[in-house]
């Protein structure tokens, strides 16, 4: 599928969505680019600072109003739009294509997904709810939870869709107004949802906002932000902070990971070479916070498991991310491309073996995107940047290992502690070695799967907060105590 088969699907409003109408940007416009191919997807806004005052106080009045309004009909606005981005998942999905460079049929999956937040959230508003506290005969003492009032969102490029739908329904659900900011790399799915849910909720409730980085800090920045919470990268994550520490303004990170897959004796050896492959999102080439890019395997399976990873890797095969048969799609950008590249050459100087991939995919087609073959080192060890620097590519690293509490010592080492997975058949030990790894999420004989419910997030530098469940919800409230002399 060429550029031509997605222009019915471009978004035909680029400027600012703030206040419930479209707005001509005072920052004026910038390309985005189709990955794929390097050709323009055209034109879209850029705010400046002049823009952020209009659009936050847009999105006070918006808050003003919202937070007035019941659960149930806040749930009802969350389900709308749920059910407008399932008919129009397969448009949305080619249209992230073009522009993040992701598979379109993975894609399909992450417009399923945000549409479930939606109603899960819808679901469990009416959760954020407070408590009474014995206080005597002559006192009542209760506690209320309310909106925080205004709330940027701040989204990746690798999930566009969840992030522009997905991540609004917290916020919303509790009440808030929400900024909602998508990455200055892949914004038009977010611009065409905003398109698709024109009028579905009061003026200024939901604002769609395109911006570089100057605007995003004052988003941020601004005393009428009442909270952000951002995807993204940990220098990222900790700008957000810095300009939040002033203001002791709340905040929810997901942040990067080199996440660690540790494979003991009597792991089931297919079982566990598909999860490695599966957990290095290969699809996505890598660039999934998740990704479980350090291969822990014990010294006496190490060798079925690497072939077994190195053969398994090898049915994925860069290509055009509009192409259905597509299943590992093109690097977002030059820059991250050539950031790879560098990690590859960094890991055979180091001493690695590159046993896989660790070049651009070949092919006419190709010639004009960003595409990296998929790519496994041996012979790695934790001392190696490839190792224990997150490179958001398609570079798996296996790491060969004997002794377990040398082995533990090597998985916690890093800064980052987002995900991991233990692959054995030893009940007693998969429980014992959950509590020892460092991560804010464990799968045991599996990798990448979510569940909405469960609490999703890091420990360390990998973010602060929980999403995908109740503590998200909670998370967009805060405590008022309310205490009575009767």
């Amino acid at each position: 599928m060429k550029l031509m088969d997605i222009q019915s699907v471009l978004p035909a409003k680029r400027d600012l969505y703030y206040g419930g109408a479209w707005h001509k940007p005072s920052g004026g416009y910038v390309d985005v680019v189709n990955p794929s191919t390097g050709e323009s997807l055209g034109p879209v806004a850029q705010a400046d600072q002049e823009d952020v005052a209009k659009i936050i106080a847009a999105a006070r009045a918006g808050f003003e109003q919202w937070q007035g309004t019941l659960p149930k009909e806040r749930s009802g606005v969350l389900r709308e739009i749920a059910r407008i981005i399932r008919a129009n998942a397969e448009e949305l999905a080619l249209l992230d294509a073009a522009n993040c460079g992701n598979p379109v049929t993975a894609l399909l999956r992450d417009a399923e997904n945000s549409a479930s937040k939606l109603d899960y959230f819808a679901g469990v508003a009416l959760e954020a709810k407070g408590s009474t506290i014995p206080a005597g005969e002559d006192m009542m003492c209760m506690t209320v939870r309310e909106p925080w009032g205004v709330c940027l969102r701040i989204g990746a490029f690798n999930h566009p869709i969840s992030f522009a739908g997905g991540r609004i329904g917290a916020p919303l659900a509790t009440g808030n107004s929400v900024i909602l900011k998508p990455s200055p790399q892949a914004p038009l799915s977010a611009l065409r949802i905003a398109e698709l849910i024109e009028g579905i909720a009061p003026p200024g409730v939901i604002n769609f906002v395109t911006c570089g980085l100057e605007a995003t800090q004052s988003f941020v920045a601004d005393p009428k932000v009442d909270m952000v919470s951002i995807v993204g990268s940990i220098n990222t994550g900790r700008a957000v902070a810095k300009a939040c520490a002033d203001r002791l303004k709340p905040m929810i990170c997901e942040l990067s990971g080199k996440n660690a897959l540790i494979a003991y004796p009597d792991a089931d050896i297919a079982r566990t070479i598909t999860g490695a492959v599966r957990g290095m999102n290969f699809t996505w080439c890598g660039q999934s916070c998740g990704s479980t890019s350090r291969l822990f395997v014990h010294d006496s399976i190490h060798d079925q498991i690497a072939e077994g990873v190195i053969e398994a890797s090898k049915r994925f095969k860069p290509g055009i991310a509009t192409d259905k048969a597509t299943n590992m799609g093109a690097i977002i950008s030059k820059p991250q491309f050539d950031k790879i590249m560098g990690y590859n050459e960094l890991g055979k100087k180091q001493g690695a073996t590159l046993r896989l991939g660790g070049q651009r995919a070949s092919g006419a087609e190709l010639a004009n995107g960003y595409f990296i073959e998929p790519t496994v080192f041996t012979d790695v060890t934790p001392d190696m940047a490839i190792a224990h620097e997150e490179i958001f590519g398609p570079v798996l690293s296996i790491i060969r290992w004997s002794d377990e509490e040398e082995m533990l010592a090597h998985v916690n080492s890093v800064d980052y502690g987002l995900t991991a997975a233990i692959y054995t058949q030893d009940v007693s030990r998969a429980h014992r070695v959950a509590r020892k790894v460092q991560s804010g999420f464990v799968w045991i004989n599996d990798t990448s799967s979510h569940y909405l419910g469960a609490p999703f997030g890091g420990y360390k530098l990998s973010g602060v907060g929980r999403e995908e469940s109740i503590e998200e919800l909670l998370a967009f409230t805060q405590i008022k105590t309310v205490k009575i002399a009767l």
